[in-house]
């Protein structure tokens, strides 16, 4: 069966994301048993995929319903007890998020912040972590509300210089998929995301994957783990058991969404993740010159070098703010997102460019942004000058 989906505008925000037919035919699926044959190969394949999108051998998946807040739910309740020293590298909104819901769980959070556009150095990493003991660092490796991108790679070294014992906990809400990690060669503990952005996967799924020493950690701590839902002792047997074709019953897995995602990994992995990791930087440089170079806009992240690939922010020219540029976008029928770091909240915009917007050129999805951009901001540039 042939399956195409509607005509719908053009989605372009940092996630939810467009999505292929393929995967959205998968997540129609009929209704199956989640302790059938099929479903439990369906379900074990996932979770070796997550696996090699990762570049990971040891890590443990743990794959449920919900949303990638879940996942900070999940590391808070079951890494930290109350009173532990967390430290949380905050290059904008997100890390502010994450660091709430430490806190909810009764960990004591040391942010180390950076200006607006930039990330902690390795040189403010060093020193915090020779100031106090922390159980871990988290680090946003896309922070969604302002495009930077940080180094986990450089962040685990330092952590292994400087502090060994402590966890390293990576966001990659808006970075699995689109932007290079590599969980076992990095030393990183738990790496975390949801199925909307980079994987292409209609929204719904949250996705970990846990360390050997970050499990044993949670197996022997002192206190109970505060939640049920989110407990990956109650998760870890069902995770063994579809991968070893057993299924184990703890909550009802969301089957289609899991049908979608197995679809949608199955593309991934038929080719390299350095193959899909390349093109989506393709794809940013591309789209950021044109910003920078075409339309003489400024872009949030003060450096290409700390510039996620996976989206692009920038900032309105003076005298322009939103409702000059995302309504008429809209009525060309794209979709791009306005400013969420409240600081600068008014003045920029954010656009996204994962899965399939990045990797099918055939799509021209891009192109049409680019063209669009184009006439609008020439006829505010022509309406100026008249106005003048």
């Amino acid at each position: 069966m042939t399956f195409h989906q509607v005509e719908h505008p053009l989605l372009v925000i940092p996630g939810p994301i467009e999505v292929s037919d393929d995967v959205l035919f998968a997540n129609a699926s009929p209704s199956q048993s989640h302790m059938s044959k099929s479903f439990t190969e369906t379900f074990g394949n996932t979770i070796r995929m997550f696996r090699q999108v990762l570049v990971t051998e040891r890590g443990q998946p743990i794959i449920t319903a919900g949303s990638g807040t879940l996942g900070w739910d999940m590391i808070a309740s079951n890494l930290t007890e109350p009173g532990d020293d967390v430290l949380v590298l905050n290059s904008g909104y997100f890390g502010q998020s994450f660091s709430d819901c430490l806190e909810a769980y009764g960990a004591k959070v040391t942010h180390l912040k950076a200006p607006i556009g930039q990330c902690p150095s390795r040189e403010q990493l060093a020193e915090a972590l020779k100031f106090k003991k922390y159980k871990m660092v988290t680090v946003t490796h896309v922070d969604t509300s302002t495009g930077v991108l940080s180094n986990p790679q450089m962040v685990s070294e330092v952590v292994r210089q400087v502090s060994p014992d402590t966890l390293v906990i990576v966001d990659g809400v808006c970075s699995v998929g689109s932007e290079e990690i590599r969980m076992d060669e990095w030393s990183l503990d738990v790496v975390m995301c949801a199925s909307q952005k980079g994987l292409g996967v209609p929204p719904g799924l949250c996705l970990v994957c846990v360390s050997e020493r970050a499990i044993q950690l949670v197996e022997t701590r002192k206190t109970k783990i505060s939640a049920y839902f989110a407990s990956w002792l109650n998760w870890l047997p069902v995770m063994r058991g579809y991968e070893q074709g057993k299924p184990v019953y703890f909550a009802t897995p969301p089957i289609q969404l899991i049908c979608a995602l197995y679809t949608s990994l199955k593309a991934i992995t038929s080719r390299p993740i350095e193959e899909r990791w390349s093109k989506h930087k393709e794809a940013s440089l591309d789209f950021k010159q044109f910003v920078t170079n075409e339309l003489g806009l400024k872009q949030v992240p003060n450096d290409p070098s700390v510039a996620a690939n996976s989206m692009t922010a920038i900032y309105f020219p003076d005298g322009v703010s939103a409702p000059d540029v995302i309504p008429k976008l809209f009525e060309h029928g794209i979709i791009v997102a306005g400013g969420l770091h409240k600081e600068i909240k008014d003045k920029y915009f954010r656009i996204g460019h994962m899965g399939i917007t990045a990797i099918d050129t055939t799509r021209h999805e891009l192109e049409k942004v680019k063209d669009t951009l184009r006439n609008i901001f020439t006829t505010i540039g022509h309406a100026a000058k008249t106005t003048d």
